[in-house]
């Protein structure tokens, strides 16, 4: 019984650790394709040049996954918002995958594969 607690305890806490790592990267990803100049983006993501309102739409869904993630942890507690918004998260990065994989760019999904089992992990361990 003490050891179920302790696994559940550790659980609870590797959940809040990754809910936090995964908003603040998308925090990051949505502030960065908004307000930099797309010079800068282009740089950093070859595909931006040619898809500038894909940039931004994407930037926004961006922060609202962080949002979703963020506020059930200090507004909205016990609420299943995170577990939605770890869902579109999910959706997101296999749009972004599909994306780069059309484009010749395999290379690049590491990072989309990374936050999808992030996302799938947050989805799994948040309570209805």
């Amino acid at each position: 019984m003490e050891n179920k607690k302790k696994n559940t305890k550790a659980l609870k806490i590797a959940t809040l650790i990754v809910q936090l790592i995964l908003s603040a990267s998308l925090l990051w990803a949505g502030i960065t394709k908004l307000f930099q100049p797309v010079a800068t983006l282009a740089k950093m993501w070859p595909w931006v040049a040619q898809n500038l309102i894909l940039v931004k739409l994407t930037g926004v869904i961006d922060l609202i996954g962080a949002l979703g993630l963020l506020l059930p942890l200090f507004i909205l507690k016990r609420k299943p918002y995170a577990k939605y918004a770890a869902i579109g998260i999910f959706i997101l990065m296999i749009c972004a995958s599909i994306f780069h994989i059309r484009r010749g760019e395999a290379s690049l999904i590491g990072i989309n594969i990374i936050f999808s089992l992030m996302a799938l992990f947050i989805a799994w361990r948040t309570p209805r």
